[in-house]
């Protein structure tokens, strides 16, 4: 019989575990035989007008564990898509495949094994070349900042099949909440994902499925896989304010639990959840001596309890650093390398601590001043819908301090460190949460702001000449919720690029032949004065020209802008990301030789609900030689962002009103 010692029989398992990887990486880099009936398909299967159809969409996700290195996940993607027509061929000619850092995971992503063909209608194969793919930085919708291994399909024509792969690597992680996309930006005649949990020694948590908006399941299949299948799945497109993706389309969590987890009622879990996080918060926001000391001396004589939150808060948000802001000196590695802080006082001797020590020492210091001081858990509005049924955290997993004034619960986050006083982040708005408790269950629901909170002040001083050309200064303010998103775009940008994107927001907005200079871009990482942008313009042929006749659109800022909602159809709600206002006063100075012909100011627009308003005045000097325009807008009253498709008309129209009186023009005549 024979013996091994324990450190052979590990030797020989991870040996083994190299011979199935191997055979798995050789199989994963074969390409499959493409058929003459895909060669020869002319017009698409699952919608009638589509550009292009993935013919087949396969990933298999293998959970693994390797003696002395732990865990990963490894997810291999293979895509073949069949190229219609000439606006297909432009659309699917670049790839980008997200890596590094993900913000929706939380974790690294490494890319590797990438592979790419292009298949021409004559049978003729292209194949990428590695040295043509190459990294570059993207940017999301929501205006997060990505890096993607990018590249061009080469030889790419009509008729054509591309196909790509790679591998993805999750190192120390296992498919502990995996999202499974199920549908793509085109249609799929075939999605097919293969999952392998994880089989490591003393590992008691079994392996869940979560579907959303899809009620296909997975089934046992070969070498300890468990797959799915569907078929002949629309394209997924989006729709302007729609609700997140993760609201709408249909996709899969992956997560591993423990088995009690799944008995028990809806109410039992989400007590004993809040059970345990006041038991787990309970001494951290417990104030010791240096953090009593520090409270009494910051809110002084005041007695209003109002006083005494805003007082901590600044001391807060003025001393506490975030150690890892993205826009520290320190880079990412050295970031890495701060050790953590041990308890509140560390955090307070220190000045800096993470977006949780930040969070606690805030929760401390109102304790300290005699405040009742829970952390609240949340889901995020961004994210899919949170549904108390599904007796599981992962979609409540964000924290507040939720504060006792009076009656009120009232909601706090010192990680967003550019909001200010009183606002939480716009995906927190208008949630239900739980509070945390020991022993009663309390859902609270969090406020929408308001849109004069979140501001854009557009101000500008100009001239038009004869030919049509307009010049002059402009200064635009962002506050609230906007300034938030300037301030975290560009705080870790160099002076070069935060011109690059403001000359881009420039072009887009108004007119792609605007040309700015002496800019001016201020209080990038002001926690106090609003995100703010002056600058000289000047535009030629602005005025639009007819004889002897100029129309101008005093709105400048307004002027290369199209209505918001401009299809018939519609597929998905309506949501807003937050309530906001904008406010524009413009002056503009005549020409000599021009008078005004026609300069009636538009009608106010206001919908009967109180949603939204829009009011313009125009109005002379007294020589009329110098045109005032003034503009106020607001929408998300009353915390109105939410609507059902069924109002898709009513809101369409409203919003096309809104543009129609952005468009107005006035009538100018040369003498």
């Amino acid at each position: 019989m024979l013996h091994l010692t324990v450190r052979q029989l590990v030797f020989l398992a991870f040996c083994c575990l190299m011979i199935f990887s191997k055979t798995v990486l050789t199989q994963d880099k074969v390409w499959r035989e493409v058929t003459q009936e895909e060669l020869q398909m002319k017009t698409p299967k699952v919608e009638a007008d589509a550009d292009a159809e993935a013919i087949f969409w396969e990933v298999r996700v293998n959970d693994d564990f390797v003696p002395r290195a732990g865990f990963k996940t490894l997810i291999n993607h293979y895509l073949r898509i069949k190229i219609f027509t000439e606006r297909g061929r432009e659309l699917n000619s670049k790839v980008d495949i997200p890596f590094g850092k993900i913000p929706d995971l939380n974790i690294n992503v490494l890319i590797k094994d990438i592979a790419a063909r292009t298949i021409k209608p004559d049978g003729t194969i292209i194949e990428i070349k590695p040295q043509d793919i190459f990294e570059r930085d993207t940017v999301k919708a929501n205006g997060v900042k990505l890096k993607a291994k990018s590249f061009a399909m080469p030889g790419i024509e009509t008729g054509a099949i591309i196909e790509y792969r790679w591998r993805e690597i999750r190192g120390d992680s296992l498919s502990y909440y995996v999202r499974l996309p199920l549908m793509r930006e085109i249609p799929v005649h075939l999605v097919k994902y293969y999952i392998k949990p994880v089989n490591a020694p003393n590992f008691l948590l079994g392996m869940r499925v979560h579907s959303f908006n899809v009620q296909n399941g997975f089934e046992k299949d070969k070498d300890n896989y468990y797959s799915m299948t569907m078929r002949d799945v629309p394209a997924f497109r989006e729709e302007p304010r729609m609700p997140s993706e993760y609201t709408v389309k249909s996709w899969m969590l992956v997560y591993y639990a423990d088995p009690l987890d799944d008995n028990g009622t809806a109410e039992k879990y989400w007590k004993t959840r809040a059970k345990n996080t006041f038991e787990y918060h309970k001494p951290l926001l417990k104030p010791e001596s240096d953090v009593r000391q520090i409270t009494a001396q910051t809110i002084g004589n005041a007695t209003d309890a109002e006083e005494k939150i805003r007082k901590i808060f600044d001391f807060c948000r003025k001393n506490i650093k975030d150690v890892d802001d993205d826009a520290s000196p320190k880079n990412a590695e050295e970031r890495a390398k701060i050790k953590p802080n041990k308890d509140n006082s560390e955090t307070l001797k220190r000045r800096a601590g993470d977006w949780h020590d930040m969070n606690m020492l805030f929760g401390a210091m109102l304790a300290a001043a005699g405040f009742d001081v829970r952390v609240a858990l949340a889901p995020s509005r961004f994210d899919a819908k949170f549904d108390k049924d599904f007796t599981n955290d992962y979609l409540l997993r964000l924290e507040l301090l939720a504060v006792k004034v009076g009656n009120d619960w009232r909601f706090f986050d010192m990680s967003n460190y550019y909001l200010p006083y009183g606002m939480i982040p716009a995906f927190l708005e208008g949630q239900e949460v739980l509070i945390s408790d020991s022993d009663v269950l309390i859902w609270s629901k969090t406020p929408i702001s308001s849109p004069d909170l979140s501001k854009e002040k557009r101000t500008a001083k100009l001239r038009l000449s004869e030919d049509g050309a307009l010049e002059g200064d402009v200064r635009i303010e962002f506050t609230g919720h906007l300034g938030n998103y300037y301030k975290e775009f560009n705080d870790d940008d160099s002076p070069t690029e935060r011109e690059k994107t403001l000359n881009e927001m420039i072009k887009r907005n108004i007119l792609d032949t605007a040309e700015i200079s002496g800019i001016s871009i201020e209080n990038v990482q002001d926690v106090e004065k609003p995100f703010a942008y002056s600058f000289k313009i000047r535009i030629p042929n602005y005025a639009e020209r007819t004889g002897k006749r100029l129309f101008l659109r005093p709105n400048l800022f307004e002027r290369n802008t199209n209505a918001l909602f401009t299809t018939n159809i519609r597929k998905y709600d309506i949501s807003f990301d937050y309530a906001w206002s904008e406010d524009d006063e413009i002056s503009i100075e005549l020409p000599p030789n021009v008078t005004v012909e026609s300069a009636e100011t538009p009608s106010e627009v206001r919908d009967n609900r109180g949603f939204g308003s829009h009011e313009t005045k125009i109005s002379f000097s007294e020589d009329k030689r110098t045109l005032m325009y003034s503009r106020k807008f607001a929408f998300g009253n009353n915390g109105n962002l939410s609507f059902y498709k069924v109002a898709y008309p009513a809101i369409k129209q409203l919003f096309e009103t809104f543009h129609k009186a952005d468009a107005y023009s006035v009538s100018l005549k040369q003498n």
